[in-house]
């Protein structure tokens, strides 16, 4: 590969089209204030730099990007991607990954409002995000160890495995598809609303109202803290260990616990036939 070093590139599209080639310990900023400074590039590795311009890696095939930073002023970086590595680095700018696929995301620490919207063929592992809409329409994710805080999160997804995380978000899961999320914490308020097919598997569950409106929901060994007004018209399988506050109108299967605060049959506005046993 050819070698790019100790540079600071600033104009429009200034390595448009590169191919074959590192970048190492170069600056992409400056008073010209370049927009896709990589725009179209392909095969390239980038390590050891520093980004604060707009779109720098759109309708890029084939990228590596290690040990770099990408402030706020990096907008929207990484659009209609395919075939990268982003490893140990830290990205600030806003939308990040947008119509992306296949990228691997290793040792990242990342604040990126309305990251990863509809992207194909995701790895995150051992990294920090925080973020709003995080995955919006994204599918065949894998997540491990990600601790990551959000709002309104996994929505419209499908094919998702999450291991090992901490998800501290609202509104997450929401008409998600295929999910299976294991040996995790799932805090937030109305949990996976409308989802079909989430599978939630030796987890902490925290928060009001969670688990509403589902269809084929399995809860395998897990734990509910400030839980109320739990399953309301959701077709569910769970095996709860502890206490549970209060289960509300389950449309059907099977809610077995330690303990119930309160079982609530009233108000339903369709057949609800659930059942709720105690151990």
């Amino acid at each position: 590969m050819d070698i790019i070093e100790n540079m600071v590139f600033d104009e429009e599209r200034s390595l448009y089209n590169l191919k074959n080639t590192e970048v190492k310990n170069c600056t992409f900023a400056g008073p010209a204030d370049g927009e896709s400074v990589l725009k179209e590039a392909r095969n390239i590795v980038v390590s050891d730099s520093s980004f604060s311009l707009r779109y720098p890696f759109w309708h890029v095939r084939g990228y590596k990007i290690q040990n770099s930073t990408m402030d706020e002023g990096t907008r929207a970086p990484i659009w209609y991607a395919f075939d990268g590595e982003i490893e140990s680095s830290t990205i600030n700018g806003i939308k990040c990954l947008r119509e992306c696929e296949n990228v691997d995301i290793h040792n990242c620490k990342v604040v990126s409002d309305e990251f990863g919207w509809r992207c194909n063929n995701i790895n995150i592992t051992d990294s920090d995000m925080e973020s709003v809409y995080f995955l919006f329409e994204s599918k065949n994710v894998k997540i491990d160890k990600l601790h990551m805080k959000g709002k309104y999160s996994f929505q419209y997804m499908e094919n998702v495995e999450i291991t090992d995380s901490v998800l501290d978000t609202k509104d997450a899961f929401w008409h998600s598809k295929n999910v299976t999320v294991r040996n995790s914490v799932v805090k937030g308020e109305y949990l996976a609303w409308f989802s079909e097919g989430l599978t939630l598997i030796d987890c902490k569950i925290i928060g009001t109202q969670p688990l509403c409106y589902c269809k084929d929901l399995k809860l395998i060994n897990c734990t509910m803290e400030g839980t109320d007004l739990s399953f309301e018209y959701s077709d569910v399988e769970a095996d709860v260990k502890g206490h549970i506050i209060s289960v509300k109108n389950p449309k059907s299967g099977k809610i077995v616990a330690d303990s119930v605060g309160e079982v609530i049959f009233e108000d339903a506005v369709m057949e609800t036939n659930g059942e709720v046993v105690i151990r």
